[in-house]
């Protein structure tokens, strides 16, 4: 007997004993899963879903949890930007192998079933959930102070804007500039004059447009800004 399940988005042809490694599940190596989203059984008396065939299973024992083999990514970008960057990704996988394929039954097996990320593939429930779930419920309360400092914010920004400069006479810098410098305490032209590289690096991490700063020329603008 074999059966087709589907799993992380892809679909496999497996049989007892047969190795899979399929897209990370929520389980711990030695845990039993199951699948529950199977497209056919096959066999003596074979059975095709529409789309997947009720009350049937395919059983697994997780041996490991792996990751894939390694990718590399190009990037390159020409013209005005004239950058490259390389990255490289292994996916995270779930080492299993197959026990039992159940025709019918699979709801009566007693294996307790979660979704994996992927929303198709289920794994054994843990003894750890229940507890999960209460802390959950607790964190409400923990958060609770937290929203009383964020409401107190605007108004130290509003106290720093009573004296800051008009940033946006810097070229390039709009509406959404302005707003981003001053919520990482810049609000003077006298601040920006002082910039050292490392503090060049940092500003093009808060706002996002690396290279910016220098194209655009902000020191030496914030300087004839504070001379004149």
């Amino acid at each position: 007997m074999f059966a087709v399940l589907k799993t992380g988005g892809k679909q496999y042809k497996v049989q007892s004993g047969d190795t899979l490694r399929v897209e990370k599940l929520a389980a711990n190596a030695g845990d039993t899963v199951q699948f529950n989203h199977v497209l056919m059984i096959g066999g003596d008396a074979p059975q095709v879903g529409s789309p997947v065939v009720e009350d049937a299973g395919v059983q697994a024992e997780v041996i490991e949890q792996i990751k894939g083999p390694k990718t590399i990514n190009f990037v390159k970008r020409r013209r005005k930007h004239s950058s490259k960057r390389t990255k490289g990704h292994r996916q995270q996988l779930t080492l299993v192998r197959i026990t039992d394929i159940l025709a019918k039954g699979a709801g009566k097996s007693g294996v307790m079933a979660a979704e994996n990320g992927a929303g198709f593939g289920v794994a054994a429930a843990t003894p750890a959930a229940a507890p999960k779930k209460a802390k959950k419920a607790e964190a409400p309360k923990a958060d609770a102070p937290k929203a009383e400092e964020k409401k107190a914010a605007p108004k130290k920004a509003a106290k720093a804007d009573a004296g800051a400069d008009d940033l946006k006479q810097l070229s390039g810098v709009g509406p959404a500039l302005e707003k981003k410098l001053h919520e990482a305490g810049v609000t003077t032209f006298a601040q920006i004059a002082a910039w050292t590289p490392e503090d060049v690096a940092a500003m093009d991490e808060i706002l996002s447009f690396k290279g910016r700063i220098e194209r655009e020329g902000w020191i030496e603008q914030a300087k004839e800004k504070t001379q004149g």
